[in-house]
């Protein structure tokens, strides 16, 4: 079994706490950090702007997406111009299509035309994968980010089609498949089997790599442990 440190696959921590971005930052083996809408409305963000001058103002070194929020693609458009003029580590996130299932094939043809570095987001299909790779622009480093997680959700296995994304991104040196939205830290393994560039992953996730290779006879007895620790602290009894 696989270290951390012999790990190919990079981790990136997913998320929206600037405490929690700051701290997962300056770990190493963090190579980048990702952030959303969703996970910024949870971290009760209200001011989009100011909460990237924070986090921008401490992350220099490390790649870093922030992600448009329009419908519309022009306003998509003007949106991403500004959040790429943040910084030379910042990446444009652009969902693969806006609600009306309307493709964004053609605006990340024009932002890849500008050098805009993206994250296409939001992908779950192989075609998908290929409309977004058709429009990359092959000399401008992006990601194209596949939620495998969502995928496994719906009782999919997610790795032949992770696996088909390498093989589809492989034209393109300079694109990197992320394994988004994973649900368990045997993903990193997962991603790193296929060739996987990039996997992100919430705190949660991440705080578990402690465990990675633990002895397992020793992880059963600190679980009886916990289950007699929590029973004798609530003063069960029957």
């Amino acid at each position: 079994m696989k270290t951390i440190d012999e790990l190919r696959v990079k981790l990136f921590a997913d998320g929206a706490d600037v405490a929690g971005m700051q701290e997962m930052y300056a770990k190493p083996y963090i190579k980048g950090l990702t952030t959303n809408p969703t996970l910024m409305r949870k971290a009760g963000i209200s001011n989009y702007r100011a909460f990237a001058r924070e986090i921008l103002a401490s992350i220099r070194d490390k790649p870093i997406s922030f992600e448009v929020f329009s419908d519309d693609f022009d306003e998509m458009e003007r949106q991403a111009m500004e959040i790429a003029s943040w910084g030379s580590n910042v990446y444009v996130k652009i969902p693969i299509t806006n609600t009306k299932a309307q493709s964004s094939g053609a605006l990340v043809r024009r932002l890849a035309a500008h050098r805009v570095q993206l994250n296409v987001t939001a992908l779950m299909t192989l075609q998908q994968v290929r409309d977004a790779v058709d429009a990359l622009d092959p000399g401008t480093s992006a990601y194209v980010s596949v939620f495998a997680g969502r995928i496994a959700d719906t009782g999919r296995d997610p790795l032949p089609i992770m696996a088909e994304a390498v093989r589809l991104l492989a034209v393109k040196p300079r694109l990197e498949l992320i394994w988004a939205s994973p649900r368990e830290l045997l993903n990193i393994f997962h991603a790193d089997q296929i060739g996987c560039q990039v996997i992100t992953l919430t705190n949660d996730i991440l705080r578990k790599l402690e465990f990675v290779g633990k002895d397992l006879e020793e992880f059963s007895l600190d679980t009886v442990k916990m289950f007699r620790s929590d029973a004798v602290a609530a003063d069960f009894r029957l």
